[in-house]
C-alpha cells in the first residue's frame, strides 16, 4: 500500500485533503476482480451507490455532510451516507457536483444536503448513466474512520466513478468508500 499512486484516481477526495491539510490515507488503485466480497458486488457495476446500497441494506439512506465548499458553480462535499432510522454509515463519499448542470429543483435539492445526489437523480427521472474510472483499497485513517463509525485499523475498499447527463457532460466526479465487513 502506498500513498504515491496517481493522485487523479482519487480526484475529488485529494482536494478536500489538500484544503484541509490532512495528509491522505495510504491506497492503491486495484483491479475489480481483486474486491473481496460484498465489496465487489457493491462497487463494481454501472449504477448509482444509493440505489444499491438501499437495495443491500433494505432501507432508505440520507446524507451526513462533513465538509463543503463551493467554488462558482462546483459544489464539493464530503459525507457519510447513512441508513434511515439507525444513522448507521454505510458509505463515505467526495464529491464534486456541477451544479449549472441541474435545473430546479434538483440544484436546491443538492445544496438542502439531506439526500444523495444518487437519489435525487432517481427520483427526477432525468436519464445519467454511472461509470466507474478506478477501483481502491485504502488504509482507513482517522478521519475516514469516524466518519464511518469505526475505530482501529482496517482496509477499506471503494471506486472512484463519474456521473454523466444523457449528452456526456459530467454531472459530479465521486469517491466512494465502503466501511470494513
Amino acid at each position: 500500500m502506498t500513498a504515491t499512486s496517481p493522485t487523479s484516481a482519487i480526484q475529488p477526495l485529494d482536494e478536500f485533503y489538500r484544503r484541509q491539510q490532512r495528509a491522505l490515507p495510504a491506497f492503491d488503485v486495484i483491479p475489480a476482480d481483486a474486491l473481496p466480497e460484498p465489496q465487489r458486488s457493491l462497487l463494481v457495476h454501472n449504477r448509482d451507490m444509493t440505489r444499491t446500497l438501499e437495495q443491500f441494506h433494505g432501507a432508505p439512506i440520507h446524507l451526513r455532510v462533513l465538509s463543503r465548499h463551493r467554488d462558482g458553480n462546483a459544489y464539493w462535499r464530503e459525507s457519510a451516507l447513512e441508513l434511515d432510522g439507525t444513522n448507521r454509515p454505510v458509505e463515505f463519499g467526495a464529491i464534486k457536483i456541477h451544479l449549472d448542470r441541474f435545473p430546479e429543483p434538483g440544484r436546491s435539492q443538492i445544496l438542502d444536503e439531506h439526500r444523495p445526489l444518487g437519489g435525487i437523480l432517481n427520483a427526477s427521472g432525468r436519464p445519467y448513466t454511472s461509470r466507474p474510472t478506478a477501483y481502491l483499497a485504502f488504509e482507513a485513517d482517522d478521519f475516514i474512520a469516524r466518519a464511518l463509525n469505526f475505530s482501529g485499523p482496517a482496509m477499506l475498499f471503494g471506486r472512484q466513478n463519474t456521473l454523466r447527463d444523457a449528452d456526456g457532460a459530467i454531472l459530479a466526479e465521486i469517491i466512494e468508500i465502503l466501511p470494513p465487513t
